[in-house]
Formats: C-alpha cells, sequence, structure tokens
C-alpha cells in the first residue's frame, strides 16, 4: 500500500470517529439484556454469541443497554434452520411511545427448501406503512450474514453483507416525517406469528421441529450513545458538504442496490397501486439514490 492510500485510509478513519465517536464490537454480556423467554435465550462463549429459541410455550428476546442516535449498526445472524414457517425473527431499532420511531428487518420464515422473506420498515412519528420486502441471494440458515442499518439525518440505509438492498431519503421538505430526534434501543425477537408470516397465514407453525433458535455474533456500532453526551441535533465539527460526501453511497453502492431491487424485490409500498389508487405516498417521489 502505497502512502497516499494509506493516508486516505487514515482519514476516512479519522471521518468516522468524528462523525460517530470510536467504533467498538460489543460484548454481548456488556451490551444487550435478554428481557424476554427466560431461559430461552442465552448468552455464552465468553459473550461472544447469543441465541434466542422458541418453543410452543414462548419465545424470546433481548434489547441494548444504550440509546443510539445516528450511526452505523452491525449484527451477524443465521436464521432458523429447516422449516421455519411461521417463525418471525426480528432485528430492529425502536424508540417508546405511540408517536414511536422505527428501522426494521423482520425475517419471515418458510418451508423447508423455500426462501426466507426479508421485511423492512421505517416508522416516523407512529406511523409505518412503508414496507419494502425481498428474497436474499443465499441461505441465511447455512452460515451468518451481516445485516445492517446506516442511520443518517439524511437517509436511512438498509445492508446485507454490506450491499444496499434499501434507502429511505429524508422527505420533511415534502412533509413526510422522519426518524432523527428519538432516540431508539437495539431490540431483537424470535416469535411466532404463523396467522401471518408465512403465505398469509396458510402455512402453520410445525411445533414438532421446536425449539426453533436462531444465532447473533459480530454486533459492531459505530454510533453516537445517549449515555456519552449524544447532541440530539447531530452536531459535528464537519462541514454540511463534508457531511453529504461522507453519508451518500458511491457509485459501485448505487449498482449493487439496483441490482438487488431488481432480481431480490418482491414487495414495494411505493409501486402498489391497489393499495394507494389515490396516489402513492410523496416519499415514494425521492425513493431513488
Amino acid at each position: 500500500m502505497g502512502q497516499s492510500s494509506s493516508f486516505t485510509t487514515v482519514m476516512v478513519a479519522v471521518l468516522l470517529v468524528m462523525m460517530f465517536g470510536s467504533a467498538y464490537s460489543g460484548n454481548f454480556f456488556n451490551e444487550f439484556d435478554l428481557t424476554w423467554g427466560d431461559h430461552r435465550g442465552k448468552i455464552f462463549n465468553g459473550g461472544n454469541m447469543l441465541s434466542l429459541s422458541l418453543d410452543r410455550v414462548s419465545g424470546s428476546g433481548f434489547k441494548s443497554k444504550k440509546e443510539y442516535l445516528f450511526g452505523r449498526i452491525d449484527m451477524q445472524l443465521k436464521l432458523v434452520a429447516g422449516n421455519s414457517a411461521g417463525t418471525v425473527t426480528t432485528y430492529y431499532l425502536s424508540s417508546q411511545g405511540a408517536t414511536h420511531d422505527e428501522i426494521d428487518f423482520e425475517f419471515l420464515g418458510n418451508e423447508t427448501g423455500k426462501p426466507y422473506v426479508l421485511h423492512t420498515n421505517v416508522f416516523a412519528q407512529g406511523k409505518g406503512n412503508r414496507e419494502q420486502q425481498f428474497y436474499l441471494w443465499f441461505d441465511p440458515t447455512k452460515n451468518f450474514h451481516t445485516y445492517s442499518i446506516v442511520w443518517r439525518p439524511q437517509h436511512i440505509i438498509f445492508l446485507v453483507d454490506n450491499l444496499p438492498i434499501r434507502v429511505f431519503n429524508n422527505a420533511e421538505k415534502l412533509g413526510v416525517p422522519f426518524p432523527k430526534n428519538q432516540p431508539m434501543r437495539i431490540y431483537s425477537s424470535l416469535w411466532n406469528a404463523d396467522d401471518w408470516a408465512t403465505r398469509g397465514g396458510l402455512v402453520k407453525t410445525d411445533w414438532s421441529k421446536a425449539p426453533f433458535t436462531a444465532y447473533y455474533r459480530g454486533f459492531n456500532a459505530a454510533a453516537c450513545t445517549v449515555s456519552s453526551g449524544c447532541d440530539p441535533k447531530f452536531k459535528t465539527s464537519l462541514s454540511d458538504s463534508e457531511l453529504q460526501t461522507a453519508n451518500e453511497l458511491n457509485a459501485y453502492g448505487r449498482r449493487r442496490l439496483r441490482w438487488v431491487q431488481k432480481y431480490f424485490m418482491i414487495y414495494n409500498y411505493c409501486s402498489d397501486l391497489k393499495r394507494f389508487p389515490r396516489g402513492f405516498p410523496p416519499e415514494c417521489r425521492r425513493s431513488r439514490v
């Protein structure tokens, strides 16, 4: 690596630290609380691994100890294998209350050999209904894969193995609420939703296959934490132009986004004429990067 490349790498690292504070790889004991499900949630391997399980009695879940306001959150998941029909594994950011904000990954299980559905949604001031759904281009039960949320004042980017699959732009100028003022915790759960999750509820959970288990590792955050004095107005020492440059997808990222949305997107609320016969929501006009 030449001096120029080394200097560029250092400057990128400095830029990220300036924007979000230091990035860190979290220990599950230190970063999360198991919140429900009794013994069905487990932290093990020295805090480097976590599992959630679902049986006929209950599912399980956890939440972060910290609240975040802007940044990047990464988590590696290996989803329920085999016949996962009726199960839902969630991984999301959320605040609390009737006017809460939320950024969702939901993994809808399926019968053996049939693909999971990756469901994404964005809530702002209590209003969601901004769903996009995808098939994945790999089997998410065989190995761990990284699912990331990049949350900026300008937009939210959903990534899978560092490939962008969705961008939700800030369209406040069009009167569309955007999550930017409420700190959010990380939540995850594994639960039974066989009344709707698989083929609209036609396929039920096969309890003879229980317990169903999902695994987590590789949690990383490059994010502003409220406990460290995060400024809710997201003030930094960067200029507006520097901040804009740091937050945009590059040309390769935009090509990958188009590839995923062309070949793997199976539902987009911004093209659902039956749902919006009088016209699409205003943010749909700004959905392209």
